[in-house]
C-alpha cells in the first residue's frame, strides 16, 4: 500500500510538472500571438478586409478541456442557434408569471440553471466585440452540479462533453414554464421531424441532434440463439486497431495509415467475446461463448466520433499517439447502417464541422485546442487565441473527437 501510495504521488508530481511546462509554454505563445493581435483579427480575403468575429475563451486554471468542447459546440449550427434564441432564464414569481421561460434546476441558494450559463457563453462567442470571454459563470456551475470536475487539475475533454451533454438534457427536461418542452422543439422544423432517440425519457434538443440508435447482436456459438437489443447513443467511442498503435505520424512507412474507416469498421465487425465476457444464453441456461455485432440502425443529425487514444496500463493511463486518417467532407456511413437500402443517398453523408485535440502525452496532463469551421472558414482555438487556419493544417491533426454534420444540399459525392 505504501509503494502504491510513492507511486500515486510521483504520477502526481510528474503530470504537475508537464501541465506547469505546458503552462508556461501557453503563455509565451500567447503573449507573442497578442502582440500582434491587431494585425490577426483584420485579414485579406479575396481581396477585401475582413474581421475575425470569434472570440477566444480565457482558461480559468487547466480549463482548457471545457474551452475545447464549447467551441466545437458553438461551431455546430443547429445545436448552438437552439440554445441562444431560448429566452434568458428568470425565477418564477408573480412578475414573470406566464411568461415564456424555463425553470432553473433548484431553488434558493443552489439556484442555478447550466442551461442558461451554456445560453450566455455561446451568445458571447459569435458576436465579435471582444478577443476573449471569461466562462467563470458557466465553470461554477459545472463545479455545482458535476462534483468530478472540481479542482483546477486537467480533465478529459470527452468525459466532459457526456457530462454537459446529460446535464444539459435532464435540465431541458425538466420542463418550460407553461409550455411543453415538445412545443419548443416543433417551433423548429429542422427538429421537429419524427425524432424517437430519447436517452432517459422525452426527446430534446440534445437527443434532437447528437441522438442515433444502435442494434447490438449478440449470437451464442452453441445453440445459434440471437439476441438483440437496441442502445441509444450521443457519441460512438472507437478504438483505434491494435496494428496501428505504433505508428505515430502520417508519413512513417511501416504500412498503412490507420483511417477513421478502420476504426469505424473495427467497431461494428463480427468480433468473439473473451471468456470474461461470456453471454447469459437464454436457451441453453447458462453462460456461453457467442459473438458480438453492432449495426447502426439511426444516424444523428450530428455524428460525433470519440477516439479511444487513453488506455490503463498497470498504474498508468497511457496515450495512443496514432495519426488517424480523417475526412473533412463525404464520411459515408451507408455500409455501417442495418437498413442502408431505407435511407437516401445524401443522408449518410456527413461533413467536419470540429476536431477536439489533445496535445502532451497522458489524460491528467497535456493540453485540448480545437479546429472548427464557421461560414466556410476554419478556425484554431487555442483558449483566448482564435487564429484562422487552413484545410491542409486540420487534417495532419491528430484528433481526438470529431464531430461531423450530416449533409443536407446535394453536393460533390467525395467519400471516405
Amino acid at each position: 500500500l505504501q509503494i502504491l501510495g510513492l507511486v500515486q504521488k510521483v504520477r502526481e508530481h510528474l503530470q504537475n510538472l508537464e501541465n506547469s511546462a505546458f503552462t508556461a509554454d501557453r503563455h509565451r505563445k500567447r503573449k507573442l500571438l497578442e502582440n500582434s493581435s491587431l494585425n490577426s483579427k483584420l485579414l485579406k480575403v479575396n481581396g477585401s478586409t475582413t474581421a475575425i468575429c470569434a472570440t477566444g475563451l480565457r482558461n480559468l486554471g487547466n480549463t482548457c478541456f471545457m474551452n475545447a468542447i464549447l467551441q466545437s459546440l458553438s461551431n455546430i449550427e443547429q445545436f448552438c442557434c437552439y440554445f441562444k434564441e431560448l429566452p434568458a432564464v428568470e425565477l418564477r414569481n408573480g412578475k414573470t408569471a406566464g411568461r415564456r421561460t424555463y425553470h432553473t434546476r433548484s431553488q434558493g441558494d443552489n439556484n442555478v440553471s447550466l442551461v442558461e450559463e451554456f445560453r450566455k457563453t455561446l451568445c458571447a462567442l459569435w458576436q465579435g466585440s471582444q478577443t476573449a470571454f471569461s466562462p467563470e459563470s458557466l465553470f461554477y456551475v459545472v463545479w455545482k452540479i458535476m462534483p468530478n470536475f472540481r479542482g483546477y487539475q486537467q480533465q478529459d475533454a470527452h468525459e466532459f462533453m457526456r457530462y454537459l451533454l446529460d446535464h444539459l438534457h435532464l435540465e431541458l427536461q425538466d420542463g418550460f414554464n407553461g409550455i411543453s418542452h415538445s412545443a419548443i422543439l416543433q417551433e423548429n422544423s429542422t427538429l421537429s421531424a419524427s425524432n424517437k432517440c430519447c436517452i432517459n425519457g422525452a426527446s430534446t434538443v440534445v437527443t434532437a441532434i447528437f441522438g442515433g440508435i444502435l442494434q447490438n447482436e449478440v449470437n451464442c456459438l452453441i445453440c445459434g440463439t440471437e439476441s438483440r437489443k437496441f442502445d441509444p447513443f450521443l457519441d460512438l467511442s472507437l478504438d483505434i486497431p491494435s496494428q496501428f498503435r505504433s505508428k505515430r505520424s502520417k508519413n512513417q512507412e511501416n504500412g498503412p495509415v490507420c483511417s477513421l474507416r478502420d476504426c469505424l469498421r473495427s467497431f461494428t465487425d463480427l468480433e468473439e467475446l473473451d471468456e470474461t465476457e461470456l453471454y447469459m444464453c437464454h436457451k441453453c441456461k447458462k453462460k456461453q461463448k457467442s459473438t458480438k455485432k453492432f449495426w447502426i440502425q439511426k444516424l444523428p443529425k450530428v455524428l460525433c466520433l470519440h477516439l479511444k487514444r487513453f488506455h490503463w496500463t498497470a498504474y498508468l493511463r497511457n496515450k495512443v499517439d496514432t495519426y488517424v486518417e480523417f475526412p473533412l467532407r463525404g464520411l459515408d456511413m451507408k455500409c455501417y447502417l442495418l437498413e442502408p437500402e431505407n435511407s437516401g443517398p445524401e443522408n449518410c453523408l456527413y461533413d467536419l464541422a470540429a476536431v477536439v485535440v489533445h496535445h502532451g502525452s497522458g489524460v491528467g496532463s497535456g493540453h485540448y485546442t480545437a479546429y472548427a469551421t464557421h461560414e466556410g472558414r476554419w478556425f484554431h482555438f487555442n483558449d483566448s487565441t482564435v487564429t484562422l487556419t487552413d484545410e491542409e493544417t486540420v487534417v495532419k491533426a491528430k484528433a481526438y473527437i470529431l464531430f461531423y454534420v450530416e449533409r443536407q444540399a446535394k453536393a460533390g459525392s467525395d467519400k471516405l
